[in-house]
């Protein structure tokens, strides 16, 4: 029988003989006392084609994650609500695209560069970002790499993270890593997180469950961030 810790999407994928590799790691998962919701490049360019598979509209929509975006919609709009509910502070990133930046040789990793306007990188109507929330303007795929987040995070007494958005494999893994080596302990909202190819997604989110997250279902963090506000 796999055990809570291992209770994830990833079943299909991994054997019990890794899990047997890596049951070291197995440990008690958790939110921590003061955290942020780090939501992770929910901007409308992912969200581009429709609830398709990635397959029908990569031609047209090279950057979208299509139906594995719009599946977690759902989810992080519960995420988003028990958040704000909890008094939670609420932090998004978004890539650079303001023209004195001087983006022209900075990107998040090495695909193919696409002539885009800027309104791509607006939030995705659903999340959009209310007063008071802050908006992180990133070049690189690190949320933390060449911006203030470090120091903000600081200002607003933060100790944690729960970490939300896509794409699981790029973006949400090099935030993920920076926070970790900041000393940062962080959530990984499960079906808050969302790739192009589900596989790899599955794949990323086991390892960085392993070493360097608490991976929990979004039905765990928002039960978890009730149970505090009703305690208040």
């Amino acid at each position: 029988m796999v055990s809570k810790f291992e209770d994830h999407c990833w079943q299909d994928l991994v054997d019990p003989k890794a899990l047997q590799i890596y049951a070291a790691y197995e440990r008690v998962t958790y939110v921590g006392k003061r955290p942020a919701l780090l939501a992770i490049d929910l901007y409308k360019l992912a969200f581009q084609g429709g609830a398709k598979p990635v397959n029908e509209i990569i031609d047209r929509y090279p950057s979208s994650c299509g139906e594995n975006a719009w599946n977690a919609i759902p989810h992080l709009q519960s995420l988003f609500t028990a958040c704000r509910q909890a008094g939670i502070p609420v932090i998004y990133s978004t890539t650079e695209s303001r023209k004195d930046a001087n983006i022209a040789a900075a990107y998040a990793t090495n695909r193919q560069k696409v002539e885009r306007s800027d309104e791509v990188w607006e939030i995705q109507e659903e999340f959009a970002p209310e007063p008071g929330d802050l908006m992180v303007y990133k070049q690189r795929a690190s949320a933390f790499y060449g911006t203030p987040l470090i120091a903000q995070l600081n200002q607003m007494d933060v100790d944690s993270v729960i970490v939300c958005g896509e794409s699981t494999s790029g973006c949400v893994r090099a935030t993920v890593l920076d926070a970790y080596s900041n000393g940062i302990h962080v959530t990984l909202a499960e079906e808050g997180c969302f790739d192009r190819y589900i596989d790899t997604h599955k794949m990323n989110l086991f390892d960085m469950h392993h070493k360097y997250a608490d991976v929990m279902h979004v039905e765990e963090i928002v039960d978890e961030l009730n149970r505090r506000h009703n305690q208040e």
